[in-house]
C-alpha cells in the first residue's frame, strides 16, 4: 500500500484523532511536585496515530487537540505548549515511512528507532521550546518553566516509551503481514 501524506483517510484520522486527543487530556495523573504538570495519556495516542498517518496528521492532531482542549478545559489557550504538541506530533510522524506497522511489522529495530526519535523530539520540545515560549510569550519565570518543561518532558518520554511502544506493537500485531495470505488452488 502506498502511503500518501494527505488523503481522505488521513483527513478523517485528523478529525477523529483531535477529538480523542481532547478526551484523553481529561485523564491525567497529577505529579504533585510541580504545579500544572501531570502524566498525560494523550501523547501515547498521538504517537500511534502519527506513526500510522504521518507528520501532517500528527502535527495537526497535536495542534488542534491541544488548542481546542485548552480552550474547553481552561477557557484560554497556552500557545507555547500547543506549539510543542504540534512539534511532537510532527516528530513522531517523521518516521512513518520507515516503520512498517501497517504491514504488521514492529520489531526491535523499529522499537529502537521509534524511541530514539520520540526521545529527541520530546526533549527538544519540552526541555527547550515550551520553556522558551513561556518566557517569551507569557513572561513566566525561567526557573519555574524550565522545571515544568523538564518534568513534563521526562514524564511524556517515559509514558510514550513504555505505553506508546506497547500500543504501536499491539496495533502492528493486528495488521496482516505482506505476503502472509496465499491464494488457495
Amino acid at each position: 500500500m502506498k502511503k500518501d501524506l494527505l488523503n481522505i483517510r488521513t483527513i478523517v484520522a485528523i478529525g477523529i484523532g483531535a477529538a480523542i486527543f481532547i478526551v484523553l487530556r481529561y485523564i491525567t495523573i497529577p505529579v504533585g511536585i510541580v504545579p500544572n504538570t501531570t502524566v498525560q495519556l494523550n501523547y501515547i495516542f498521538l504517537a500511534l496515530i502519527a506513526v500510522i498517518y504521518g507528520p501532517i496528521a500528527g502535527g495537526l492532531i497535536g495542534l488542534l487537540g491541544h488548542s481546542i482542549g485548552d480552550a474547553l478545559q481552561y477557557g484560554n489557550v497556552w500557545w507555547s505548549w500547543v506549539i510543542v504538541s504540534a512539534l511532537v506530533g510532527v516528530g513522531f510522524g517523521l518516521i512513518w515511512r520507515k516503520l512498517k506497522i501497517s504491514e504488521g511489522i514492529f520489531g526491535w529495530k523499529s522499537v529502537v528507532l521509534f524511541n530514539v526519535v520520540q526521545i529527541i523530539t520530546q526533549a527538544i520540545g519540552w526541555f527547550l521550546v515550551a520553556p522558551l515560549g513561556d518566557i517569551t510569550i507569557y513572561a513566566e519565570p525561567a526557573k519555574k518553566v524550565f522545571l515544568q518543561g523538564i518534568v513534563a518532558g521526562v514524564l511524556d518520554i517515559v509514558t510514550v516509551g513504555i505505553f506508546g511502544t506497547l500500543l504501536i506493537w499491539i496495533y502492528a500485531k493486528t495488521q496482516t503481514k505482506k505476503g502472509s495470505l496465499k491464494k488457495e488452488e
